[in-house]
């Protein structure tokens, strides 16, 4: 699939079939996703592959109340609740995101992305607020994975929820101290079709010349 188009047409995947995803393809998705950029070339990205059934059941067990926590944040859980049978396109997304959390383990690939943290050039960390570019070094491997995803024909979703359990999540996995959670990946193959194209705002509204709101 050319690029461009593959930008273009690739969402989060929450439907997916149950038939397991071959070795030989995730090894050459994950042999592919290492050509990613990375700050000093220290390749500090550490992936484990879950396919063991009781395992993926013991992650979506970590991740649910982390997802629930966030749905009532965000106001989510209260509007599904109110929704009733409505068929608004935002109701619709809600209920097939929480389908999806509440039966992760159905999801035949899970990878658990982490991160070597010395490995880490956290540039914002004394600025009064949260950082967000420490994890430079990670995502475009992350990004990567996706992308090479989509060209093996495979769904996925993408996210961080599962960080908050990140103790638990070590000790599960035998993740060795230094090494942290970044990024949690669901893969498969997906039960619908994909999308002609996404749905996003235009240029217009995000992308500026020379200063913020003046238009490129």
């Amino acid at each position: 699939m050319e690029l461009y188009e593959a930008m273009r047409c690739t969402p989060a995947t929450r439907r997916f079939r149950s038939e397991p995803i071959p070795r030989e393809i995730l090894r050459r998705v994950l042999d592919a996703a290492r050509f990613a950029p990375s700050g000093g070339n220290r390749q500090g990205w550490r992936v484990i592959a879950v396919e063991d059934e009781d395992t993926r059941r013991s992650l979506r067990d970590l991740y649910l109340p982390h997802w629930r926590e966030y749905m009532q944040r965000t106001g989510a859980a209260a509007l599904l609740a109110q929704a009733g049978d409505r068929a608004d396109p935002r109701v619709r997304m809600l209920k097939r995101a929480d389908e999806f959390a509440q039966r992760l383990d159905e999801v035949p690939l899970h990878l658990v992305v982490c991160v070597v943290l010395e490995d880490l050039a956290i540039v914002d960390a004394g600025l009064e607020r949260p950082s967000i570019v420490g994890g430079a070094s990670i995502y475009p491997f992350v990004q990567n994975i996706l992308l090479a995803l989509r060209s093996e024909d495979l769904g996925a979703a993408l996210t961080t929820l599962l960080t908050p359990a990140e103790a638990q999540v070590k000790e599960l996995l035998g993740i060795p101290d230094g090494v942290i959670l970044a990024a949690y990946v669901l893969a498969g193959r997906r039960a619908e079709r994909w999308p002609a194209r996404l749905s996003r705002r235009p240029l217009e509204e995000f992308a500026f010349a020379e200063r913020f709101g003046e238009a490129l």
